[in-house]
C-alpha cells in the first residue's frame, strides 16, 4: 500500500478552474484531467492527486443550497477512498460555502480545504498556483498515517484560516479574507508553521454524519439609522420565513423605539427565531452592555457573540432543517458546534 496521502479536487467552478483564451481574451474552464500540464509543480507534491469536476461548473454567484449538498455528497461518497479533499470554489461566496459544509459534515476526521484565486490559473502573474498547491500541501499532511487537520478550512494568500470564521474583505488584492476573530491555523512562509493548539480537537472513533437538509426560509436584515417601520414589517411578515440573521450596531446595539422592539417580539412569538450579529468586521455581540441591546435580549433575541454573518445565516439553515423544538433552538445556535463562535 502506498503511504501517500491521497487528495481529491473536487472543481465547482471559480476563477482558478478557469484558463485564458490569448486570442479572444475570454475565459473558459480547462480539462482537470490535464491540471499537471498547467501546474507542472504538482508532480513535486508527495501525494496521490485525483480531480472531479462539476458538469457544469458554476460562478460561485449562483451557488445555493443543493449546490452544498452537492459538494456534501461528493465528498460522502469518497470519503473512505481519500485522505482529504480540496474544493475549488469561486471566492465571492467561498466563506458561505465553507461555513455551509462545516455544519453539514458532522464528526469530521480528514480534511476538507476550500481555495480559488483572483485571476485565472493561467495568468502570468496569477495567485492560483500557489493557493491550489499549499492547500493540496496542507490537504495532505499527515501523522501517523492520519490526517492532522480534521475541519472544514479556507486556504487564502499564505494563511489557512477555519473555514466558518472567514469572511471575503477584498475584491481586488490577492489577500481576499480575513477571519477577524480567530487567528489562523497554518502559516505559509518557507515552512508551515502550524498552529495545532487552534486546531479542533480529533473524534477518532466517531462515524461521518452527512447532513442534507438546510432550510432557506431565512433573511438577513442590516440596520442603518433611518430604517422604516413598514419596511421591517414587511420583511418580517415575509410569507414561510423562519429565521433572520439581524445586523446591528457595534457589540449588538438596536433602536429602542417601540415599534422597533413591538415587531421583534410579534416575530419571536410567532415563532421566528432572530440571532443577532455586529455589523462590525470583528468583535462580538455582548446583549445588555448597553442599554440599547437589554430590550432584545430580554425579547429572546439569540446572541451570534462573535460569529461572521456567513456562518450564522448558514448555521440558521441548518438548525431549521432540523426542526428543533422552540425552547431548545437558542441554546443550540449559542453554542459552538463547529468552532465557530468562541
Amino acid at each position: 500500500m502506498s503511504s501517500k496521502a491521497k487528495i481529491l479536487l473536487i472543481y465547482t467552478g471559480g476563477t482558478i478552474g478557469m484558463s485564458k483564451d490569448f486570442e479572444t481574451g475570454a475565459l473558459k474552464a480547462f480539462n482537470f484531467g490535464k491540471l499537471i500540464q498547467k501546474i507542472p509543480e504538482i508532480k513535486q507534491l508527495d501525494c496521490e492527486i485525483e480531480s472531479i469536476s462539476f458538469e457544469h461548473p458554476i460562478d460561485s454567484s449562483n451557488m445555493n443550497p443543493q449546490m452544498w449538498t452537492k459538494i456534501a455528497t461528493i465528498i460522502e461518497e469518497n470519503y473512505a477512498s481519500y485522505d482529504g479533499f480540496v474544493v475549488l470554489h469561486g471566492s465571492d461566496t467561498m466563506s458561505y460555502s465553507a461555513s455551509a459544509l462545516s455544519f453539514m459534515l458532522e464528526n469530521l476526521a480528514k480534511p476538507v480545504v476550500f481555495t480559488g484565486s483572483q485571476l485565472p490559473i493561467g495568468d502570468l502573474r496569477t495567485d492560483a498556483k500557489e493557493n491550489l498547491i499549499t492547500a493540496i500541501q496542507i490537504a495532505s499532511l499527515l501523522e501517523d498515517g492520519k490526517p492532522v487537520i480534521t475541519e472544514v478550512c479556507l486556504y487564502f494568500e499564505y494563511k489557512l484560516y477555519r473555514g466558518n470564521r472567514t469572511s471575503k474583505v477584498n475584491a481586488e488584492h490577492f489577500r481576499a479574507f480575513t477571519a477577524p476573530n480567530y487567528p489562523e491555523l497554518v502559516e505559509s512562509g518557507v515552512h508551515l508553521k502550524l498552529n495545532k493548539h487552534l486546531f479542533l480537537p480529533i473524534n477518532k472513533d466517531a462515524k461521518l454524519i452527512v447532513h442534507k437538509n438546510l432550510d432557506n426560509h431565512v433573511a438577513i436584515i442590516k440596520m442603518f439609522p433611518g430604517m422604516s417601520e413598514i419596511v421591517l414589517a414587511s420583511i418580517l411578515a415575509t410569507q414561510g420565513l423562519r429565521g433572520i440573521v439581524l445586523e446591528t450596531y457595534g457589540s449588538g446595539n438596536a433602536p429602542t423605539e417601540d415599534w422597533f422592539l413591538h415587531l421583534i417580539e410579534k416575530a419571536i412569538k410567532s415563532g421566528m427565531h432572530i440571532v443577532n450579529v455586529t455589523q462590525c468586521s470583528g468583535g462580538s455581540v455582548n446583549m445588555g452592555q448597553y442599554e440599547t441591546s437589554t430590550a432584545l435580549k430580554s425579547l429572546g433575541v439569540i446572541s451570534g457573540k462573535d460569529i461572521t454573518t456567513e456562518a450564522a445565516i448558514t448555521k440558521l439553515m441548518y438548525l431549521l432543517g432540523h426542526n428543533i423544538p422552540q425552547n431548545e433552538f437558542k441554546d443550540i445556535f449559542e453554542t459552538a458546534l463547529r468552532g465557530e463562535i468562541s
